[in-house]
């Protein structure tokens, strides 16, 4: 089977010769390969007749068209869902059960789309997309397996769903009121002041809905989830914006619900907390399979090298690989510069940081719960605000700075704005920055109409084209799936290494943190009452400092390397902790 997919956002027929019709051999043969719809006025391409030569996507000036070959197994009848001819198709799908199933995969394979498919928020068509869907077909196409009586159940509402969406910033225009109010209404459950306090929201019951952050959103959506009565609950990406803390409080809650399907790209959080997981693989955008359901561990494990051993199917190129570096004694280094001990008061928040000295081509981890002053520390860096007391460093050392919220507010292209910054046509920088971060097909699209992944990697890619000594990176991993934090951290190491730079990096995933960082800087305190950094610390004291802090224990996996996070409780959770050792190289 082979699929034609067309970015119909990226598709501008207005703009161009019509190529892909022009020369498809096909079409000058007199077949009907590709068609102008009368509706759109946009191409749309015939896939059995499509003979795969590949003109069509060489030729589209704006790069809007793939053709793929699928896998030999594959064909028409075992589609679960498309999106429309030369859209998205959906292969397969995960079987709710008792305990947690996480779902791990790339942007835009299609797991948003079966968490709305399990809920009854979308009935699948089964790639008939010209064709009413009907829970009929859909029983009947599952007859025999565990999924039909479960869309039976679905189509006599005798199924209760709880699904807490991906993006919860839309919530304030959906809904009103005061937090307090919000929770209570909802509370099925007898739950509330339970709630409240494991997420931590006594601070903001009496605040409108459209006066929180992304964070306190995401708690809020979670809390709304979890006091609903339901038969199953969906949890669409819930760690975003949250801190390490706020997110095992977050898997803790959730393991107390009976059936759960989840979907996260923290891998330390999807370990913690599901009981099995499915991997989906395919291409981002054009399809998507979901595998057998396998072990945490196994699963995720057969997630980084690549490779489902039971299906015999190898899925990625190159193993997913955290690799463990020496530990550099970064002394023997030049010195890159030093800041003194700082004070700085933002209404009635307190901030206080440690003086440091930071060596060329570091990579420093600033761990912490969030408001506890971290970004305040990026900004006196980046001198966006200047400290009380104390000093940064002096005028001639040269600062790049991505901030924590990213507005999309640049008038042009991607390719306009990196443009301004650097030469991005070298083969160096395709290489290191275009390649890796997947920016090719970004080039010629509008700096505003990206999405929240998109535009993350544009910034941080805008980032580290500036010519700098220093680099800070606020919460680089946001929106970003495992392979594109992968692809960012060696991005990040390489331009710590060949430019001999120093680069500090907020962000909450401590497997990231933990692959690409030379030492940590530990926050500490009261979230938004005052907040007291520490001086950049050895990676194993300043893990272990943190982590005690966060009552959480870490071993690594005997096979990829990876940090895994104990149980809470389990033997080797007691152990560690009675050792004083929470973080294990």
């Amino acid at each position: 089977m082979r699929l034609a997919i067309i970015d119909y956002e990226r598709c501008q027929p207005k703009k161009c010769s019509l190529e892909c019709l022009k020369y498809c051999p096909g079409v000058r043969m007199g077949e009907k390969t590709i068609e102008i719809n009368e509706d759109t006025g946009k191409p749309v391409i015939s896939e059995v007749l499509c003979s795969g030569c590949g003109i069509c996507v060489k030729r589209c000036p704006f790069k809007a068209i793939s053709i793929i070959g699928l896998p030999e197994e594959l064909d028409e009848s075992k589609i679960v869902h498309s999106y429309g001819q030369n859209r998205f198709k959906l292969f397969g799908l995960v079987v709710p059960r008792d305990g947690v199933v996480g779902i791990i995969g790339q942007n835009a394979i299609g797991k948003s789309t079966i968490l709305r498919i399990l809920a009854g928020e979308l009935i699948p068509n089964l790639g008939k997309h010209d064709e009413e869907p009907s829970y009929d077909k859909v029983i009947e196409k599952f007859k025999g397996t565990e999924l039909q009586s479960y869309f039976e159940m679905l189509k006599e509402r005798k199924v209760k769903a709880i699904h807490k969406v991906q993006y919860v910033d839309i919530l304030p225009k959906v809904v009103k009121g005061k937090v307090r109010d919000i929770l209570k209404r909802v509370d099925e459950r007898g739950k509330f002041e339970e709630v409240v306090k494991k997420l931590e929201l006594e601070n903001i019951l009496d605040r409108e809905l459209d006066k929180l952050s992304g964070g306190e959103l995401q708690r809020v959506a979670i809390a709304a989830a979890y006091l609903r009565e339901g038969d199953i609950y969906f949890f669409d990406e819930p760690t975003s914006w949250l801190d390490i803390r706020q997110r095992f409080n977050m898997a803790k809650l959730v393991r107390e619900l009976k059936k759960v399907v989840v979907v996260e790209h923290d891998l330390i959080v999807l370990d913690y907390l599901s009981d099995y997981v499915h991997i989906m693989y395919g291409v981002p955008g054009a399809y998507g399979i979901v595998s057998l359901p396998k072990s945490v561990r196994v699963g995720i494990n057969e997630y980084l090298y690549g490779e489902l051993k039971d299906e015999n199917i190898r899925f990625r190129k190159e193993p997913i690989v955290f690799e463990k570096r020496a530990i550099i004694d970064y002394k023997n280094r030049p010195i890159l510069l030093s800041y003194s001990d700082m004070k700085k008061s933002l209404g009635s928040f307190k901030l206080e940081v440690k003086g440091g000295t930071i060596y060329k081509g570091e990579v420093i981890g600033i761990l912490g719960p969030n408001g506890i002053g971290k970004t305040t520390f990026i900004k006196l860096l980046a001198k966006v605000i200047e400290p009380d007391e104390g000093e940064v460093f002096s005028e001639d050392i040269k600062v790049s700075y991505k901030p924590q919220y990213i507005t999309p507010d640049y008038d042009g292209t991607v390719e306009d704005l990196l443009s301004s910054i650097t030469n991005i046509h070298s083969s160096y920088y395709k290489s290191e920055i275009i390649n890796p971060l997947q920016l090719e097909k970004l080039l010629d699209r509008e700096v505003k109409e990206l999405s929240g992944g998109e535009l993350q990697r544009v910034a941080i890619a805008a980032c580290l084209s500036r010519d700098a000594d220093i680099y800070l990176l606020d919460e680089p991993s946001a929106f970003l799936d495992v392979e594109q934090r992968l692809a960012v951290s060696k991005v990040i190491r390489r331009i710590a290494d060949e430019k001999e730079a120093g680069i500090f990096v907020v962000d909450h995933d401590i497997l990231f943190q933990d692959y690409i960082s030379d030492r940590f800087i530990v926050f500490s305190g009261e979230p938004g009452i005052y907040g007291k950094g520490s001086e950049p610390l050895n990676k194993r004291e300043g893990a272990n400092r943190f982590l005690k802090e966060m009552q959480i224990t870490f071993r690594r996996d005997p096979e990829t390397g990876r940090p895994r996070a104990n149980k809470e409780g389990s033997q080797k959770d007691r152990e560690q902790k009675e050792k004083g050792e929470y973080y294990y190289e």
